[in-house]
């Protein structure tokens, strides 16, 4: 029984040693839907639609936006910090228009999160939002999900696009 143990991980060794000597990685597999979305995040931000926010943590972080509302009306609304516990309506696709995920297939559409658990475009994003605005927040991959594929519809190297209505933070209460 401990030489077919053996033998089965010796195989499996073996496999793994052979797809990464002939370069099988994740990087080749999706190489040109990477490509179409670094083309398609960099087409974005040269238009004059979007602005783009760096992270004052990093400065090779960065995410577009397009505000959807008067931001006159809501610049004296809170903003969220990164440890805040926020509310939020959303709808998630693709640089193709593929819809991805939306709050809205929840019961009363909230989507509720502590801001420092979600992805770093989210971060970035909304510390920059007042309860009340809504905005199109293009993530580029490296601030989404990375190389990680999540289910079955969101592929490594995804940008993601989201519209983001900031409704509350969570037990905040301005003096």
């Amino acid at each position: 029984m401990k030489k077919f143990f053996y033998t089965v991980m010796m195989a499996i060794v073996a496999v793994t040693m052979l797809n990464s000597c002939l370069g099988n990685s994740i990087e080749d597999e999706y190489k040109d839907w990477r490509e179409a979305n670094e083309k398609w995040f960099q087409q974005q931000s040269e238009s004059d639609q979007y602005t783009m926010m760096i992270a004052p943590w990093d400065p090779s972080a960065k995410v577009l936006m397009r505000w959807h509302n008067d931001t006159n009306l809501t610049r004296g609304n809170l903003k969220p910090l990164i440890t805040s516990v926020i509310d939020t309506k959303y709808k998630l696709r693709l640089y193709d228009n593929t819809a991805i995920d939306s709050s809205y297939t929840l019961t009363d559409s909230i989507y509720r999160t502590q801001l420092n658990n979600s992805v770093e475009g989210w971060m970035i994003a909304l510390t920059r939002m007042h309860v009340g605005d809504s905005c199109t927040v293009i993530i580029p991959y490296q601030q989404g999900y990375g190389s990680t594929q999540m289910g079955d519809n969101l592929l490594p190297f995804s940008n993601l696009v989201f519209d983001i209505k900031l409704v509350n933070i969570y037990k905040y209460k301005a003096n």
